[in-house]
């Protein structure tokens, strides 16, 4: 894998881990950083749980 395509992939996990981090802080907090809408944040959840898996594999992959 290339440099510029493994350094994507870094990125994308680390969006995704800071997007987990946000939802998760939605959902404890009572004034969290998005309102606290529960719907929005177990999608989001699994979103950024998808895209972490995804990036883990083609790393491995590559």
């Amino acid at each position: 894998m290339s440099g510029l395509t493994q350094n994507i992939v870094y990125a994308s996990l680390a969006i995704a881990g800071l997007m987990g981090l946000a939802c998760l802080a939605d959902l404890v907090l009572p004034h969290g950083p998005f309102g606290g809408q529960t719907m929005y944040d177990v999608l989001f959840l699994i979103a950024a749980g998808i895209t972490a898996y995804m990036g883990i594999d083609c790393l491995r992959k590559g």
